[in-house]
């Protein structure tokens, strides 16, 4: 039974049970991998995988019940479970499907076609052979992988609505390790496009570099210091605070954003924006997962709040409109909240001009320990570091070991600068995060 058969299914199994109100939401994905070690592949793996789950109002509450298989039978037993579900449900929370009539922008990028697997293994090996011939200390342990998925979303339910979005994306990386004097320095450095225009020397070259850049690094004197985030490193601390925005933990308590909306939470010269169309990304998402027609928007502009991140039903509580940010974790998970493309608005200064103004100070490019290290209800944050002392305009000596403490929300007002070019990491479900590098006027800085 394919997807259209197990639809109907389910639209008949769901009428004779007397739902009246419910939502087909499916997931069709495939992924493909291959990783290196030494001079040869170690690994390969190929998935695919399909889901579906039936979201009901019943008695005014909601119910899911998901699965991978398609007849006849299971589509009764969904429609059972979801009512039975439903029926647990104790919360007063207003629910409601939304109905079809949202006008939905065209995507300018295409979902890319899955690449040949010997097009994976030939970069894969390519990456590799690269990375050894970068520099006569690469050692082994090195590692290059590449990747490619593929997602087809499908949602259907009985109040019109009938959508269909496929997305795709393929990444390659290299784990450089560099031996000298017996000590092992690593850098890593990855890439997000289609296959072809992925480049094995220049992704090698740079991960080489990243680890020789590291060689004899030292310790960093404790004190204040103005620092640079690195591009990448930004990104991952906005996506270690991300729920900050959401609708969902500000209504829960759970986020110091609550109710500020119009109000100067950042820096002036910071725009945050949320962008499910953004320029040349395959992953483009007209819908979100609950159908809702996707737009472009400035969360932060110009240092005040604009909005913070809906789905309908955070939306019905501050009697406002979603802003098209429902997401669910999988097919079977329920529908919670998630950006598109997220990511600061790039400046007007280049890396040199922000150096310029941070003498002395600290230039961080790598943040370790996200997960342990931050606290998304407080915005506290403590976390070790690589980076380097900032001399003479440049990132001058290389220093580790260090620690940067802080919080979230006082970082955003003390951003002086943001630099003239964006970069992203790479993507986790529906969303990739993203930033230029900044410079923040002082942090505390824990070393020797």
């Amino acid at each position: 039974m394919n997807y259209e058969e197990m639809k109907q299914a389910l639209i008949e199994a769901a009428e004779a049970a007397g739902v009246r109100e419910y939502e087909i939401y499916s997931e069709e994905s495939s992924a493909q991998s291959v990783e290196t070690y030494l001079h040869e592949i170690s690994q390969f793996s190929s998935e695919t995988g399909f889901g579906i789950c039936l979201r009901c109002i019943w008695n005014g509450k909601p119910g899911y019940a998901a699965t991978e298989v398609c007849s006849k039978e299971e589509a009764a037993r969904l429609v059972s479970a979801a009512i039975a579900n439903a029926e647990l449900i104790e919360s007063a929370d207003e629910v409601s499907l939304h109905e079809a009539g949202d006008t939905y922008e065209e995507k300018t990028t295409q979902a890319e076609e899955t690449a040949p697997t010997k097009d994976l293994i030939r970069l894969a090996l390519a990456c590799q052979e690269a990375a050894y011939a970068a520099d006569e200390r690469v050692a082994d342990g090195t590692q290059s992988a590449v990747m490619v998925t593929e997602k087809t979303v499908r949602i259907y339910n009985s109040r019109g609505l009938d959508l269909k979005n496929r997305i795709s994306g393929s990444a390659a990386y290299v784990s450089a390790i560099v031996k000298q004097d017996g000590s092992m320095y690593d850098g890593m450095e990855y890439r997000f496009a289609p296959i072809p225009e992925i480049s094995a020397d220049e992704t090698a070259r740079e991960a080489v570099e990243r680890a020789v850049s590291t060689i004899g690094a030292g310790t960093a004197a404790t004190g204040r210091y103005p620092v640079v985030l690195k591009d990448t490193q930004m990104g991952a601390l906005l996506r270690s605070f991300f729920e900050v925005f959401s609708a969902e933990n500000a209504q829960k308590g759970l986020s110091l954003l609550r109710g500020r909306e119009g109000e100067n939470i950042a820096a002036e010269c910071l725009t945050l924006v949320d962008d499910p169309f953004y320029p040349g990304y395959p992953a483009q998402q007209p819908f979100d997962a609950e159908g809702v027609a996707t737009r472009k928007k400035n969360v932060i502009e110009k240092g005040v709040l604009r909005t913070l991140l809906h789905n309908r039903k955070t939306a019905a509580k501050a009697k406002a409109a979603s802003t098209g940010n429902a997401a669910r974790a999988g097919y079977a998970g329920a529908v919670t909240i998630a950006p598109y493309s997220f990511y600061i608005e790039p400046g007007t200064q280049t890396q040199e001009e922000l150096f310029a103004k941070a003498e002395g100070g600290i230039y961080v490019t790598q943040l370790q320990g996200l997960h342990a290290g931050t606290n998304a209800v407080t915005g506290d944050f403590s976390l070790e570091c690589r980076g380097f002392v900032i001399e003479g305009g440049r990132a001058a000596r290389p220093v580790q070991s260090f620690t940067i403490a802080g919080n979230f929300f006082e970082l955003l007002k003390k951003i002086e600068a943001v630099g003239n070019e964006v970069k992203f990491g790479v993507p986790r479900g529906g969303t990739r995060y993203g930033a230029p590098c900044v410079r923040v006027s002082e942090m505390a800085v824990a070393g020797e």
